[in-house]
């Protein structure tokens, strides 16, 4: 690792602990006892059961706001990545395996509805940054009451703010970057609230063929009809493009990393072929949550969305039409029976349908030309779900779950060979436990455990990929996830940790294989044995609200430690067994330093580090460590009574870093590396 790493993490916990050590706490900024809204109910920090981690509102505003993976990086066991501006991918321990783009294996609700389709595909990139308000991060199998997945649960929520609000944000930076954000929020009307956000991006992009643009609007309601009986209607249209400048060899990275993929004598270049994706959604969910009886609370929702998605791509044009609707209902039941013991209940279910048509044709400089193959799939998938947990004495929490989940798909060629009748696949139904409990040892310190199983089909891009064809060999991955954990809250309330440790065996674990034409597709592979240790330590060293130099200063440092390993994997007379999970860094660091001065002056810097990423199942060629610094200094101004402005401006990248932050891994030709841009700046200005 690195000497500045070391004296960097050495230098936040001197003073961490230093600062804990203090006698005096009237200097001193308590950190919040947070509730954490991990499942149905809201439950205090120290007392969950499950690993979790959050990402608030401030958080996300620290950061430079044209992406979110400085900020979802900062929960241990997550790794977002960005191939080019707005390709991205997310991981949750390890789930990046089978991801090549996109998000895959991980559930994904916004404002309590799927954004993760039934096919098992998420769209997050169509959100603008500035859309989420915050999100909670549940780590590890969870599919208790979310239904299947192997890698873990993202729940997001648009705003939390409330009361009457205009803001605008318009940023400007290097390689052409331009954002801008409009957002308006109304209570005028007793019980209702209407809130209303634009958003505007553009990029050039560092490498050739990486630009990107995307157009974003959301429209949102809610209205209590009568005392607790609550009405939302949430809603969005995003319309993003981005160019994809394709994977490079290691000596083509080093030469020169800005460059596109390069045309070889039997196929063509990114930048030939303009290679790009092109989408537009239309995403929208009604929510109507009431009470029955006064334990009794009922939910029911209903969503859709439809997709056109285009991918010229280097060896084919593919066309998408993707329509996907469903509903998600269920029963709550509180039992407040006394001060020793109390027990929540809640069951239900939820369903989703989807029907894609997936179409190919030649790829002539961008332009469609003769059809190469074409096919209807349809996705059905639901699951039931009961969840209980038993609290006693305020102290301890039980927690049993568990979902019963029905998955299937069926597929029809359209051509070259038109087939009239579908033909059908589908799974067993599969159960998918959870048991958990938390115990608080002392008012400031609990311990937890669980044991959970984790299961998850292969997504529709996983079934028909770019080889374009229909692999019905495909078995769903399943594993069990073994883990305990302790949290810590300092008396005074400046310092807080969380820790976990887990063991996660899968089998039948999903991976990507190229053929030589580039084309993709997948295969199961074995298993995973994944041991892991994750750390969250935040701490306010210093709080002095009228001082007239240093105010506050934060400071939170994230470890995460994957020792991952293939099972039992053969793959023609190669034996992966024992080697490294491909695509994950053993060694993983994020800390932050939040600092606010006089006259409304703020400094925010990021650090993070990655060690070694192997680019392949073979464990023969590696991705080299990096360490990215970035930072943000802001400046805040009350301009009249009811209206503030803030100046800010940033830097990202300041090491001037060459790293690949989104690795094409098991990638033909050695084409492994997209390079990540290099030190680059912005400045902005918002109105609030």
């Amino acid at each position: 690792m690195p000497k500045a790493t070391i004296t960097f993490i050495l230098y936040s916990f001197f003073h961490l602990y230093s600062c804990i050590a203090q006698d005096k706490t009237d200097s001193l900024y308590k950190l919040p006892a947070a509730e954490v809204k991990a499942y149905i109910n809201k439950q205090p920090f120290l007392q969950l059961t499950t690993s979790a981690g959050t990402i608030d509102h401030q958080l996300l505003r620290q950061q430079m706001g044209t992406t979110l993976l400085p900020a979802f990086n900062n929960i241990p066991g997550i790794r977002m990545e960005e191939r080019s501006p707005g390709s991205y991918r997310l991981s949750i321990r390890g789930s990046l395996l089978r991801s090549p783009f996109g998000v895959r294996n991980v559930k994904i609700y916004y404002d309590d509805i799927p954004l993760t389709d039934a096919g098992g595909n998420t769209y997050l990139n169509l959100l603008d940054a500035n859309a989420i308000g915050e999100a909670t991060i549940l780590k590890g199998p969870d599919g208790s009451i979310f239904g299947a997945n192997t890698g873990g649960v993202a729940l997001l929520q648009s705003g939390t703010e409330a009361g009457e609000n205009i803001q605008f944000d318009a940023k400007a930076g290097s390689y052409g970057l331009f954002q801008q954000y409009l957002s308006l929020r109304s209570n005028k009307h007793r019980g209702y609230q209407m809130h209303f956000k634009q958003a505007y991006q553009r990029s050039d992009g560092y490498r050739e063929n990486s630009n990107m643009q995307r157009f974003f609007l959301q429209n949102a309601h809610q209205w209590e009809y009568k005392e607790n009986h609550h009405l939302r209607l949430s809603a969005f249209y995003s319309d993003m493009d981005y160019r994809t400048p394709g994977g490079l060899t290691l000596q083509q990275y080093e030469e020169n990393p800005s460059m596109a993929r390069p045309a070889t004598a039997v196929m063509p270049g990114s930048s030939e072929q303009k290679a790009g994706i092109y989408n537009k959604t239309i995403w929208s969910g009604l929510v109507h949550e009431f009470p029955v009886t006064s334990n009794l609370t009922h939910f029911a929702s209903i969503f859709g969305s439809y997709t056109d998605f285009k991918n010229p791509f280097i060896t084919n044009f593919e066309k998408r039409f993707e329509t996907n609707y469903g509903f998600r209902t269920y029963l709550a039941y509180r039992h407040h029976r006394s001060d020793d013991l109390n027990w929540n209940s809640f069951g239900g279910v939820e369903w989703q349908n989807g029907r894609h048509t997936i179409l190919n044709y030649d790829n002539e400089g961008g332009i469609q030309a003769a059809e190469q193959a074409g096919d209807a799939i349809k996705n059905n998938t639901y699951f039931y779900f009961l969840s209980s947990q038993l609290t006693w004495r305020q102290r301890l929490n039980v927690e049993g779950a568990v979902s019963l989940n029905y998955y299937g798909y069926a597929y029809r060629g359209l051509f070259p060979f038109a087939e009239e009748d579908y033909s059908t696949v589908r799974f067993t139904p599969n159960w998918m436990p959870r048991l958990a409990a938390s115990l608080l040892v002392t008012p400031y310190f609990s311990w937890r455990a669980s044991i959970s199983k984790g299961y998850s089909p292969a997504t529709t891009a996983e079934v028909r990929s770019s080889d374009n064809i229909i692999n019905t060999a495909l078995r769903p991955e399943i594993g069990w996830n073994y883990e305990t954990g302790w949290r810590w809250l300092h008396p005074r309330g400046t310092f807080q940790s969380d820790v976990s440790v887990y063991y996660y065996k899968m089998t039948d674990a999903i991976v990507r294989r190229l053929r030589e034409s580039g084309a993709e597709y997948f295969v199961n592979a074995g298993g995973t044995k994944q041991w892991g240790m994750e750390a969250a330590l935040k701490s306010v060293l210093l709080r002095r609200p009228n001082a007239k130099s240093l105010q506050l200063l934060q400071i939170n440092n994230n470890v995460t430690a994957s020792f991952f390993h293939f099972s039992d994997y053969i793959s023609g007379d190669n034996d992966f067994s024992g080697n490294r999970l491909t695509g994950v860094p053993v060694t993983a660091l994020v800390n932050n330093m939040n600092a606010q001065f006089g006259k409304g002056i703020s400094l925010f810097v990021q650090h993070e580090y990655a060690s070694n990423i192997p680019l392949n199942d073979a464990s023969n060629i590696y991705a080299a460590p990096y360490n990215l610094l970035q930072a943000k200094l802001s400046w805040q101004k009350a301009w009249t009574k009811k209206m503030s402005i803030t100046l800010y401006t940033g830097v990202d990248n300041i090491l001037d870093q060459t790293y690949s932050l989104g690795n094409d891994i098991n990638a033909f030709g050695q084409r492994y590396f997209n390079a990540a841009m290099p030190r680059n700046y912005y400045i902005g200005l918002r109105l609030n």
